[in-house]
């Protein structure tokens, strides 16, 4: 068995929580669905551990140990919160991390009915992340590149995908064309989530309620969030969604609409794998691909 194929178990982590936090060894611990770089497991009522799964270093979770304290305090929605640390271990050669949990439920497994409410809280949510970031801020050499440096995973996604479901593909390599011309970003490096899906968002009572996952953490264009106009916002509501950021010119929002549609791919690459049954596939993605990609192509 491989590091990466290491079973994680609940009795595994209730073992790793009595050698390294002891007083914590004794709340209820519940898997949770879902996951792939990491694994999730719900501490009690207010924690949650995330185990180092797939992820083949542990930048990610230090990179979250180090900046989400820093970030937490001055984001209007909650995020988790790193309070302690796990370290490898003969039981567990890998990192693993106690935070704070997130209530709601994923959007990949609900919807968004208050549309108004959830820009305006998107908005607020993105315009207090979107501050110059320090010299010391992470960058990224997966995420946060101009989209003409993402040619190639624009292609493969669309190229692996069913034609029947991608439908009008040259109305998909339009809007990334024009995402391609725009200019750079020229503001000065900002925090960005970077990988806001509806995996990585929270609801309650119809609206967004939270944003988990942030090991794609960087500092750079804002573009790769604003995307999110498209990928979780229902359709009628990214007018709405910019025009509270009030922050975004026209270079930026065509940037992040061409982002929106590749991440709209990625999406529907992600439940056809599911569908197909292939290792790290999500079928419930499909949908919610699909719906976006919708979304982007009417530019609403």
């Amino acid at each position: 068995m491989t590091d990466t194929e290491f079973e994680i178990t609940a009795d595994l982590v209730r073992e790793l929580l009595q050698e390294q936090h002891p007083d914590l060894a004794g709340l209820t611990i519940r898997e949770v669905e879902g996951g792939w770089g990491n694994q999730m497991w719900r501490l009690g009522d207010e924690l949650s551990v995330r185990m180092q799964r797939m992820d083949v270093t542990p930048e990610l979770q230090l990179k979250e140990r180090r900046w989400l304290p820093v970030l937490a305090p001055r984001l209007p929605l909650p995020v988790p919160t790193p309070v302690r640390s796990g370290e490898p271990s003969e039981r567990f050669p890998k990192h693993w991390t106690v935070m704070t949990w997130v209530p709601g439920e994923p959007l990949d497994h609900g919807s968004i009915s208050r549309g108004a409410h959830a820009a305006d809280t998107l908005a607020g949510f993105l315009r207090a992340l979107h501050v110059e970031a320090p010299a010391d801020a992470p960058v990224s050499s997966d995420f946060g590149a101009h989209p003409k440096r993402c040619a190639d995973g624009f292609e493969q996604f669309l190229q692996a995908i069913d034609p029947d479901a991608v439908g009008d593909a040259g109305a998909v390599r339009a809007v990334w064309d024009d995402a391609v011309a725009a200019p750079e970003w020229e503001g000065p490096p900002v925090w960005v989530h970077g990988d806001l899906h509806p995996a990585n968002v929270v609801i309650s009572d119809g609206t967004l309620s939270g944003v988990v996952d942030f090991g794609a953490l960087f500092a750079g264009d804002p573009a790769w969030d604003l995307g999110a106009a498209w990928v979780l916002l229902p359709a009628g509501t990214a007018a709405r969604f910019f025009d509270a950021y009030a922050r975004a010119d026209e270079g930026t929002i065509l940037r992040a609409r061409g982002l929106a549609a590749m991440k709209s791919l990625f999406l529907m690459l992600m439940g056809q794998n599911g569908d197909r049954g292939l290792p790290g596939g999500k079928p419930n993605w499909g949908p919610a691909g699909r719906a976006a990609l919708d979304r982007v192509l009417k530019g609403v």
